[in-house]
């Protein structure tokens, strides 16, 4: 299991207005993909952007672990040598992925389809972290869980089959994760597997398969779903990935930006595939002035420089079904309605109680502690802002999660008082140089030490 790492409280505090050009980190969905597919192509993969995080540092030992190559040339710059799809090995040790569910999910699918056997574990946080949503699928395809900790939680032992069984596999709740693990299952197994969803949710994963010579179909499913083909025991063959900068890590600049007043702030390449756009929809509905331009295409994903000003935002209701397009970006939306005027109901947000944390307690705990009005009915979380900045002040327990700790940080950088989060360590996971980067645009964010 990971070493335990050492608290870092953190205090942000209004400042002025932010201003400056940044690029944040390349999109971790994308970075974790790109490994993966490395290992499982047959050759050298070359790879740009790549985010350097905890997370996905630990996908990358993963896979090197299972037989491939992986070294790194330079900032962001990486080459995988794979093995080819039936070509993995068992690993030695067990895999440690620290705190990445993403890495560790993905990873799940890789060895379901493959006749090897692999330990799983991570930090405290992944390991309270929900497995059997990935595992119940991979158990048809022919796994088996050797051992596991209660409740299908890590540290656990999977084994692949000797040979994969094809599945159609209509998913239970809305998640890339779990779709992605059967295709990555999939590849391994003869004839076509199928994924059925209901809500459309990130499709990184068909985009990267095909880019990477897999064949993979997507066609529409009902009023909102998709279903996806794939034709398994394919050849993939190496591939340039440039990886875009990641919406879900640009989104605390840009609130920050709204929210402070005067600021004038651009993000460049951030990633604008319209499966993860739907904090920028819902920003602009309450008014934000963001403004979209510069738009290409970067391996295979639409990318965009965002402008962003100060705006007076108001509330509105955040429908469930957009929740697959932003579901990492809810608790810096609601650090954003909390300057609003008026409620902002966002609906559906079940899939946050099995996030780092439950992160829909820990959002409306963080609210209420700085003062800001908040409820949780149902799987609704209700802000309700005064058109003003909120009071700040407290401490904020973040519950080993990056994400609540950089969204109350953006908080404190325009509320009345100052705000402290009691852990800004595992902000590394996904963002280490957030608060440089902050801090460049003319952000007040003090790290204290380790406790």
């Amino acid at each position: 299991m990971s070493s335990a790492v050492v608290p870092q409280p953190a205090v942000s505090r209004a400042n002025g207005p932010l201003r400056g050009r940044v690029r944040v980190p390349g999109d971790k969905s994308i970075s974790h993909r790109s490994l993966l597919l490395g290992l499982l192509a047959v050759g050298e993969t070359r790879i740009e952007g790549l985010l350097e995080g905890d997370d996905v540092l630990a996908t990358g030992r993963a896979c090197a672990a299972l037989g491939a190559t992986v070294e790194r040339l330079g900032e962001g710059r990486w080459s995988v040598r794979g093995v080819g799809v039936g070509g993995l090995k068992s690993p030695d040790a067990p895999l440690d992925f620290g705190n990445a569910g993403t890495g560790s999910r993905l990873m799940m699918g890789v060895v379901g389809g493959h006749p090897i056997q692999a330990t799983f574990d991570g930090d405290a946080s992944l390991r309270l972290r929900p497995m059997r949503r990935i595992l119940d699928p991979l158990a048809l395809m022919g796994a088996t869980v050797v051992s596991a900790a209660e409740g299908g939680r890590l540290p656990l032992t999977l084994k692949g089959p000797e040979t994969a069984l094809p599945l159609t596999y209509e998913t239970p709740v809305p998640s890339a994760q779990v779709k992605s693990a059967v295709l990555l299952a999939g590849l391994n197994a003869p004839g076509e597997t199928v994924v059925i969803e209901r809500e459309a949710t990130r499709d990184h994963t068909e985009r990267m398969l095909k880019a990477f010579g897999a064949e993979v179909t997507v066609e529409p499913h009902g009023e909102h779903g998709r279903l996806v083909r794939l034709v398994g025991q394919p050849e993939l063959t190496p591939a340039h990935v440039v990886v875009p900068a990641d919406p879900s890590s640009a989104a605390f600049p840009l609130v920050a930006a709204l929210i402070a007043p005067g600021s004038h702030v651009t993000l460049e390449g951030v990633m604008t595939n319209p499966l993860r756009t739907g904090l920028i929809a819902t920003l602009i509905e309450m008014g934000a002035d963001i403004e979209l331009t510069n738009l290409r295409d970067e391996g295979g994903e639409e990318v965009a420089d965002l402008v962003v000003r100060a705006s007076a935002l108001k509330g509105v209701d955040v429908p469930a079904a957009r929740a697959p397009t932003m579901i990492d970006e809810y608790p810096v939306l609601a650090a954003a309605a909390a300057f609003a005027q008026g409620e902002t109901r966002m609906r559906g947000l079940h899939e946050l109680t099995v996030k780092e944390s439950d992160r829909l307690a820990a959002v409306h705990a963080g609210l209420v502690a700085c003062g800001v009005e908040a409820r949780i009915e149902g799987e609704d979380l209700i802000v309700v802002g005064r058109g003003r900045a909120p009071g700040g002040g407290e401490a904020v327990k973040t519950h080993l999660d990056h994400r609540i700790a950089m969204s109350f940080l953006v908080l404190g950088l325009a509320a009345d008082a100052p705000v402290a989060i009691d852990d800004a360590a595992m902000i590394a996971t996904s963002f280490p140089a957030f608060v440089d980067l902050m801090r460049g645009l003319g952000a007040d964010i003090s790290l204290e030490a380790g406790a």
